[in-house]
């Protein structure tokens, strides 16, 4: 019998662990074939790909992400062969089974819940003597009938065979993340989280693991990402892996976490900010909201002043970077309430914020109760709200407009000089700037198009200049220090207008190359030549005194002259800087 087993994923660099699983645990006696996309790829490359393979058995691993592409490829799958066998599982399809039945009649069987064993046992009575009825985790229809037979106990975890360990997955491993599991379940019971359902935390032995990860790495892993919902909730068991990935880690490699930062000791931290060699670790922190009573709502215990504690002090250690969550549209947060818990976590500074909108899960407790606060979402996966009884549709949509900005000008830190002044001196808050910037760049239809670092900075100049802020100059001088900032080599057309003439510049760089120290000993010690310096650097003038700046983030304003020197061996830009009143001509 030949087996496949398949996923669409989100990305090319992403890997399912799941249908490893499944793999690993139905040999020896089943070998099942693995076979991944993603769901940018075809449908009909996918169907070709999959039916050269000559399976009897095809099982896709289904999210929210990837169930619409999936649906075509199982269609096409059927309508080749009418004869193929195909499963379906995975949280996507894990509730509401009945549904998933009539709308895809092309499936034959849904696993519900956890898979390993219901696989096996399903592919031994395909094999055998075809009586599903018997096999637990499974549904099916058969005639009519719907047959949804519930799983019996909780698998024991270290019963599983490594998933970890397949010589095909080897050549990927430094190309894409891996994800590894050290526990299943969730200790708490966040209404719109389907982590929420499953009682209870199991965990596999840590020594596996760390036999795993060394293996893991060993072959070239370099991006480790943890999928344990709440990684941090035994103290000890966090507290030994961390020593672990300390102690044994390879040059290059980072592990990622999901943690609940208000349940994490001082002195967990303190070890970390002491030990932990900069870059090792990230970790990803689900804020959600800092409204009490929308918590309580969704049943989400939270202590955001113990939170602000825990990202402060990762932060002011200066080894981990931290990716920090909000979901928009959770029980009465109307848009001020969301702008408040905006305005919360960004003053944390995180390296990353992420707005997502809340999705209204299948088999979560807040789509039971959806009625309660008149929830109207997609009918389709990702079901994400349209509105409620506090958050109208046009809320929706501008916050959504803060989405696109913030990931293209704080999370990607093209500009973090340039935003940080903004929100602190020219904004009433960060939401202010983020909204407002962000209609403006949909008012101009800029989410239409693509976009170049340049064009970047120019479309917020536009914006600023239309605001008609105050210190425009400042801010302009920021951008320009941002942008050499981000440059490896000497840009060919920087984003401001160029209209400072030659003749301008010309004694400028005289003085420099006859008096290099006037621009610091370091630049001095560049010993660039007479071609070096016109070929590689760049003129400009600032409005404040940059070296004040970059000390204390204070704004005095001295006319400065600004060079920027572009080396050629390490790519990078240098920023040297003088005041005007320095060169006397």
């Amino acid at each position: 019998m030949n087996v496949v087993f398949s996923t669409l994923n989100a990305k090319y660099i992403h890997t399912n662990l799941a249908i490893r699983y499944l793999k690993a645990y139905a040999q020896p006696e089943y070998e099942i074939e693995l076979a991944e996309y993603t769901i940018k790829d075809p449908a009909i490359n996918i169907v070709t790909d999959l039916y050269r393979r000559k399976p009897d058995v095809v099982g896709f691993s289904c999210y929210i992400w990837n169930i619409e592409e999936t649906i075509q490829v199982i269609s096409m799958l059927k309508k080749i062969n009418p004869n193929l066998i195909i499963v379906i599982g995975g949280p996507e399809v894990s509730y509401d089974v009945r549904d998933w039945l009539d709308r895809i009649p092309e499936v034959d069987f849904i696993i519900v819940g956890e898979g390993e064993i219901s696989v096996k046992n399903l592919l031994t009575a395909i094999d055998g003597d075809q009586n599903y009825e018997k096999v637990d985790g499974i549904a099916f229809k058969k005639d009519d009938t719907y047959i949804i037979n519930p799983q019996r106990g909780k698998l024991d975890l270290n019963s599983i065979p490594s998933p970890y360990r397949f010589k095909e997955d080897i050549p990927h491993l430094g190309k894409r993340v891996t994800y590894i599991e050290t526990s299943r379940g969730c200790p708490f019971n966040c209404q719109f989280c389907l982590s929420s359902i499953e009682v209870g935390v199991r965990y596999f032995n840590r020594e596996r693991i760390k036999d795993d990860i060394r293996y893991l790495m060993a072959n070239g892993a370099r991006v480790i990402k943890f999928v344990d919902r709440t990684f941090n909730i035994s103290r000890s068991y966090a507290m030994d892996m961390f020593q672990f990935l300390i102690d044994e880690h390879l040059p290059g490699t980072v592990f990622q976490f999901e943690i609940t930062a208000d349940i994490m000791r001082p002195e967990v931290i303190q070890f970390l900010n002491d030990n932990a060699p900069e870059g090792l670790f990230r970790f990803e922190i689900g804020v959600q909201s800092t409204n009490d009573a929308t918590n309580e709502l969704v049943q989400r215990r939270q202590n955001f002043e113990k939170l602000t504690r825990t990202v402060t002090m990762v932060k002011d250690g200066g080894k981990i970077a931290q990716h920090l969550d909000l979901i928009a549209g959770l029980p009465e947060e109307d848009y001020n309430s969301f702008k408040q818990t905006f305005n919360d976590v960004f003053a944390l500074r995180p390296e990353e914020l992420q707005l997502g909108f809340l999705k209204m899960l299948r088999g979560t407790g807040l789509r039971l109760r959806a009625a309660d606060h008149q929830y109207v979402y997609m009918d389709h996966s990702p079901y994400e709200i349209l509105k409620n009884n506090v958050l109208t549709f046009d809320d929706i949509a501008r916050i959504k407009e803060v989405e696109d900005v913030l990931e293209k000008y704080w999370n990607d830190h093209r500009m973090d000089f340039t935003i940080e002044y903004l929100v602190d001196n020219v904004f009433p808050t960060p939401f202010d700037f983020f909204q407002d910037f962000g209609s403006f760049w949909m008012n101009k239809g800029w989410e239409r198009i693509g976009h170049q670092l340049e064009d970047l900075f120019r479309r917020l100049h536009v914006f600023l200049r239309e605001q008609n802020i105050k210190n425009l100059d400042v801010v302009e001088g920021l951008m320009k220090i941002d942008y050499l900032r981000n440059q490896k080599h000497k840009p060919r057309k920087p984003w401001w207008e160029q209209s400072i003439e030659k003749d301008t510049l010309s004694p400028y760089y005289r003085a420099i190359i006859e008096n290099p120290h006037v621009l610091g000993d370091s630049f001095a010690e560049q010993r660039l030549s007479e071609k070096d310096v016109y070929k590689h650097t760049m003129l400009d003038f600032l409005p404040f005194d940059y070296n004040t700046f970059f000390k204390t983030g204070e704004i005095i304003a001295t006319p400065t002259l600004m060079l920027a020197y572009f080396d050629p061996k390490e790519a990078v830009c240098k920023l040297y800087t003088t005041p005007l009143s320095a060169l006397a001509f």
